[in-house]
C-alpha cells in the first residue's frame, strides 16, 4: 500500500484495538518481556508499536517503507527506533532479532520474499508473532450485509493478497520455523468502521454503489441478526 493509501490513524488505533486481546495472549506465550531486540516489521503509524516497547525489556525497532507514516509526530512511535526500509529487503545483518512481530502487514506485501528475510534476521531461537487476515474466509449474515466480494477484489486491485492467512503456514513450514496457528475466536458486534476501511481502497462505482446499499441495509438489521466474522490467523512461529 502507498503512502497515500494508509488508513487514518483513528481506523488503524480501531482496528489493533478488536486484536488487543488476541495479540496479547501471542506476545505473552512467545515470552516479550525477556526478548532484548524486537523489530516491529511494517509498523505503519506505530498502532502497536507502543505496546512492544511497554511490554519489552530491550530494543525496539519500527520498520516501514512509509517515511510519513515514521515521521508523524502521534507520539505512537515513542521509544523505538524508526527505520523506512522494505520488508523483503531488510537493513539488518543476520541473526539480529529475538522477536519479529507483523500485524495485517504480510497480506500487502510478498509473503515469500518477506518470510525469508524474517528468518535471515531472526537469532536461533527467535520467534515470529503474525497476525495475519483471510478474506475469503469471511461469514457474514444476513446475506443483504455481505461485504466479502467487495473486500476480495478491492484488495486484490490495491496489490495485497486477501488469503494470506491460510497460506502463510506452509510458507513458514518451507521456511523451517516451528509453527503454532490459532485462529481469532471471538464474535465481536459488527462495526461500521468496517465500511471507513473498505471506503479506502479502491473501489469502482459499482462497488461503490454496492457498498451504499450494503450499508444501508445493514443499518436497518437489527443487532442481534448481524453477524459478521473476519478469520484471523494468530501464528508464533520459532526458529530451533
Amino acid at each position: 500500500m502507498n503512502e497515500a493509501a494508509l488508513p487514518a490513524q483513528a481506523l488503524l488505533k480501531q482496528q489493533a484495538g478488536w486484536l488487543a486481546p488476541a495479540r496479547a495472549r501471542l506476545l505473552r506465550r512467545v515470552g516479550i518481556a525477556r526478548r532484548r531486540r524486537v523489530l516491529d516489521l511494517a509498523c505503519g503509524r506505530g498502532a502497536v508499536t507502543g505496546e512492544l516497547v511497554q511490554r519489552g525489556s530491550g530494543t525496539v525497532v519500527a520498520l516501514d517503507r512509509a517515511r510519513q507514516a515514521l515521521c508523524e509526530d502521534t507520539g505512537a512511535l515513542a521509544g523505538a527506533w524508526r527505520i523506512c526500509g522494505d520488508a523483503t529487503r531488510l537493513p539488518f545483518a543476520d541473526d539480529v532479532f529475538e522477536l519479529v512481530f507483523c500485524q495485517l502487514a504480510l497480506m500487502w506485501l510478498d509473503a515469500t520474499a518477506a518470510v525469508g528475510e524474517i528468518r535471515r534476521v531472526l537469532c536461533p531461537g527467535g520467534v515470529l508473532v503474525a497476525v495475519e487476515p483471510d478474506y475469503g474466509g469471511m461469514i457474514e449474515h444476513p446475506p443483504e450485509i455481505a461485504t466479502c466480494d467487495l473486500w476480495l477484489s478491492a484488495l486484490r486491485r490495491a496489490g495485497a493478497d486477501p488469503h494470506i492467512g491460510r497460506k502463510l503456514p506452509g510458507l513458514l513450514a518451507d521456511a523451517g520455523f516451528r509453527t503454532r496457528v490459532d485462529l481469532l475466536e471471538r464474535l465481536q458486534s459488527p462495526s461500521a468502521a468496517r465500511f471507513d476501511l473498505l471506503r479506502g481502497l479502491p473501489l469502482t462505482g459499482a462497488e461503490k454503489r454496492s457498498l451504499r446499499q450494503i450499508e444501508a441495509a445493514d443499518g436497518t438489521c437489527a443487532e442481534a441478526g448481524r453477524v459478521v466474522h473476519l478469520p484471523v490467523f494468530l501464528i508464533t512461529a520459532e526458529l530451533p
